[in-house]
């Protein structure tokens, strides 16, 4: 069955965007699953490069037709602004279609986001503040605000109403902040709606009917494993799933049609953000990793704290996705080190530990246990095959892949599209 998940393996930033566009002149169909314009996606196609934030990276790819599914919260003005951006750019953006049950980002999730991680101060979480977190907490609540919701006025003016009633008695009593008029929300919402309205489907019957003509349908994570909201570093997560199971409650397409499940390895870790991170580098081979690999988050614009490869972490992702490949990315950065380390256990109250730890404290306290592999001076931007690599950059690849647990089917050598040397292919 030709559908495949696509997802981030470390804490997201692993060059997702990257892989999804590779494959796009193959697929029928990419689709977003969850998360919303808290995550992002480069995309180099020739010199162009395409900043993506909450359009999936098929956008970019002629007969590849773009899904946001019902588990993607949607900010109506950053959605129409992407498809202005790229349609003054001549991208062709009239392909999309988006879930009718995808949940609406509304000014005031935005507000309470802001408001809260301000008030918990030294404990903020790190969130990007464009109220995705609320908007996920509306939906669990069951007072959420989906897209259908536009097009029935009445609805949404109970909605709305229903949602404020307790957000504004917390914003007066517990923030001091003036309420918010219910009127005045549903009036900003409904602008939108006709602009909308043309992508709105009910992709869960498109996506199903497409698979079972042989369509090929590519699923993308945003974020990453480690940021999981049941199986990341809790709390220092987003709030969906990213990981492999949140594509099929993400896009309605159940885990018998997932033919293939492929994890985005970076040659060595980053993440944005508060959170325990055993391989952190606060030294001259951080900043090298952060200036090289250009290591600064396309949403947020926030530095990310770079560190060295952790192969507990990438076993964890192999196990909790059922992770079939690796797309390993961003080899090319290590050029130039005589040795590199990879994180191969953690050392916790003094003893060994194999695996990632599902204790949070335990994973806050441990220390990373480095095996020394030769590095390679020579430039790899140009190679076309794995023999075209240096010996040790091979012997890189290789260990990852041995520590990882699943092939590593492809590898960035570069940020351009042609800049990846494909071993297996994943269609």
């Amino acid at each position: 069955m030709p559908a495949l998940v696509l997802l981030g393996a470390q804490w997201g930033d692993e060059g997702k965007g990257k892989a999804t566009d590779l494959l796009g002149g193959s697929v029928d169909y990419v689709v977003r699953y969850q998360g919303g314009n808290n995550a992002g996606h480069t995309v180099v196609v020739g010199d162009q490069k395409y900043a993506l934030h909450l359009l999936p990276s098929g956008i970019l790819s002629p007969g590849c037709t773009p899904v946001i599914g019902n588990g993607v919260v949607v900010d109506p003005a950053v959605l129409l602004s992407e498809l202005s951006g790229l349609n003054d750019r001549g991208v062709d953006t009239s392909k999309l279609l988006i879930s009718g049950n995808a949940h609406l980002i509304t000014p005031y999730n935005v507000t309470v986001d802001k408001v809260t991680e301000r008030f918990l101060g030294k404990r903020k979480i790190g969130t990007t503040g464009r109220g995705i977190g609320p908007t996920y907490a509306d939906k669990i609540n069951r007072v959420g605000i989906r897209i259908q919701d536009l097009y029935d006025e009445s609805i949404l003016e109970q909605k709305v109403e229903a949602a404020l009633e307790q957000k504004n008695q917390l914003l007066a009593k517990v923030f001091n902040r003036r309420a918010i008029e219910a009127g005045k929300v549903v009036e900003d919402m409904l602008q939108y709606a006709e602009q909308i309205k043309p992508f709105v489907a009910d992709t869960t019957l498109i996506l199903n009917n497409a698979i079972d003509a042989g369509k090929v349908v590519l699923f993308e994570g945003g974020q990453g494993t480690l940021l999981d909201v049941d199986h990341g570093t809790y709390p220092f997560v987003t709030s969906s799933n990213p990981t492999a199971g949140g594509a099929c409650t993400g896009s309605g397409v159940g885990p018998t049609k997932i033919s293939r499940v492929i994890g985005i390895l970076k040659a060595y870790t980053t993440r944005v953000g508060a959170g325990p991170f055993p391989t952190e580098l606060l030294d001259e081979d951080g900043e090298a990793l952060r200036r090289i690999g250009g290591e600064r988050g396309v949403t947020t614009g926030r530095d990310r704290r770079c560190g060295w490869f952790d192969a507990p972490i990438a076993r964890y992702a192999t196990r909790v996705n059922g992770l079939t490949d690796f797309f390993l990315t961003k080899l090319d950065v290590l050029t130039g080190w005589e040795q590199i380390p990879v994180c191969v256990a953690y050392e916790i109250d003094g003893k060994r530990v194999e695996e990632l730890p599902y204790n949070q404290t335990d994973f806050h306290h441990a220390k990373p246990i480095y095996e020394m592999l030769p590095g390679w001076s020579e430039d790899i931007t140009k190679a076309k095959t794995f023999a075209d690599l240096p010996k040790n950059a091979q012997g890189y690849v290789k260990a990852l892949e041995e520590m990882s647990g699943a092939p590593i089917s492809a590898i960035g050598v570069g940020p351009g599209r042609t800049e990846t040397i494909e071993i297996n292919s994943f269609l």
